[in-house]
């Protein structure tokens, strides 16, 4: 066993002294610590040994071991500083000053879409306000006047993490945070990206862009809503855009609107993008409700205010001319291209 251990170390200090490369070190690894190599061969003829030589035999095969891996290690690091140097070294120069022959990219169409209306708005002297994407309950539900188990949940069906949290469903989970951080009178907008668990088709998608905005003062009324609704509708399209308001139901506001959009890739006619409506739900909308000013700390006898979900993905729809949603997350070069470079 003695000889055999000498004999390992010898023939390891050649091979060693050989290896030149990367590929070297790897075979000399198997050759020797692999399976099948040198040192697990030794291990086998441990068992035909003597019991009282075993523990010694056994102590002194763990040592060679040791050193063979440290050795192999060292080994290693050596012929790879060595390999990047040289790859260094023959690499071709470039001179940094020369212009980049790579084209550039481009916008993605709803970050175009989405800084278009916050230059909107910022001018008709709303904040523009940023709110995270993870979410508890409470403020995405129960602070909106929706408490556990009321139906209205059913319509926002959930993604919920292991911690109880949850994705926010719509940007409506920012409303208390803001009215705590700035009381009233207040202006603000807060876009951000919303999820549910949708059934995908040419006009719903379970990952989408929402901006929400509220408005709340002394004296706000329905009207107020609709002017600023139709400001920015006007802005964006540089024309005049047929809008309606139909009764729609959200805990949040009382009364609640579904504002509709006039579909712009039809012209009204009717199409997938508006289930040959002609008509594209775009802002659900409403006055807060007096539970939910009261949540954010405002007193609803002294103040009054509209709130909106003005769907960005379906308004860039509409500014673009996109029939199908789901161009928007799909990653496809050939249709995101087309828009402002950077």
């Amino acid at each position: 066993m003695e000889k055999k251990i000498a004999g390992i170390i010898e023939s390891f200090t050649e091979a060693a002294k050989a290896a030149t490369d990367s590929a070297a070190v790897e075979k000399l690894r198997v050759a020797f610590l692999g399976k099948k190599g040198e040192i697990s061969e030794l291990m086998k003829d441990l068992k035909s040994a003597a019991p009282e030589q075993k523990k010694e035999f056994g102590q002194k095969i763990n040592l060679l071991k040791k050193d063979v891996e440290g050795k192999l290690a060292d080994l290693a690091a050596e012929i790879e500083k060595k390999e990047l140097e040289a790859l260094i070294n023959s690499a071709e120069r470039y001179d940094v000053t020369m212009p980049s022959s790579v084209d550039t990219g481009s916008y993605h169409p709803i970050t175009l879409i989405q800084r278009e209306v916050e230059d909107i708005f910022a001018a008709m002297g709303f904040t523009i306000e940023d709110y995270d994407e993870i979410v508890d309950d409470y403020h995405c539900f129960e602070a909106l006047n929706i408490p556990k188990h009321h139906p209205a949940r059913d319509m926002q069906d959930t993604y919920y993490l292991d911690n109880g949290q949850l994705l926010k469903t719509h940007t409506s989970a920012a409303q208390n945070a803001i009215m705590r951080k700035y009381g009233a009178p207040l202006r603000a907008i807060f876009p951000g990206r919303c999820f549910r668990n949708e059934a995908i088709d040419a006009c719903h998608e379970n990952t989408f862009f929402q901006m929400e905005g509220i408005m709340i003062d002394k004296d706000i009324s329905i009207s107020n809503l609709i002017y600023f609704m139709k400001t920015m509708l006007s802005e964006v399209f540089q024309r005049d855009v047929q809008v309606r308001l139909r009764p729609g139901f959200f805990p949040f506001v009382e009364p609640g609107f579904e504002l509709d959009i006039s579909c712009q890739v039809c012209g009204g006619t009717g199409c997938p993008s508006c289930k040959n409506s002609g008509w594209l739900e775009l802002c659900p909308c409403g006055m807060i409700h007096p539970n939910v000013l009261t949540a954010g700390g405002i007193d609803p006898e002294e103040y009054t205010g509209f709130a909106f979900g003005l769907g960005l993905t379906r308004l860039a729809m509409m500014k673009y001319g996109v029939k199908d949603i789901r161009t928007f997350n799909s990653g496809n070069l050939k249709s995101l291209s087309q828009f402002e470079s950077l």
